[in-house]
């Protein structure tokens, strides 16, 4: 499996977030610090600020931060609500599948296992797990901005 850019940079908006919670961040700089595009960074945010986990304040000195502390943000539901519900195989899908061993095929069951597993492991994690070498990150990102 592969996470789709979306994933990606909505865990990098957090993760950024995440290393200073006493200010609000933008997403030119953001988009700076990451070297990726604003227009994908507001799309993202959009969504973030959508699903509760970070809070979006508009104008002059506006900015985004998180919604909640990095303890209670779990990686597994981060990946879920980027990722969407769409099905892991056709086959899985609400709608008919065209794969003519569906009806005996064992891979449909075998993917669904293994993609569980996936998220439970995720789940394991908090964004605090991920900002934990704070400093390092902090050398990394917040310089690009000054």
């Amino acid at each position: 499996m592969r996470l789709t850019t979306f994933s990606d940079y909505s865990l990098r908006v957090l993760i950024y977030l995440a290393l200073d919670q006493t200010k609000l961040a933008t997403i030119p700089v953001i988009a700076v610090a990451y070297g990726i595009s604003e227009n994908h960074l507001m799309k993202v945010v959009h969504q973030l600020a959508r699903a509760g986990v970070i809070e979006s304040t508009r104008g002059k000195g506006g900015g985004i931060r998180l919604a909640r502390p990095p303890e209670d943000i779990r990686i597994g539901q981060i990946v879920r609500t980027t990722e969407g519900a769409a099905p892991i195989v056709e086959c899985l899908g609400e709608e008919e599948s065209a794969c003519c061993i569906a009806p005996s095929c064992r891979l449909a069951g075998i993917l669904v296992r293994a993609f569980d597993a996936l998220y439970e492991v995720l789940d394991e994690y908090t964004l605090a797990d991920l900002v934990g070498n704070r400093r390092v990150l902090k050398q990394i990102l917040i310089r690009v901005e000054q």
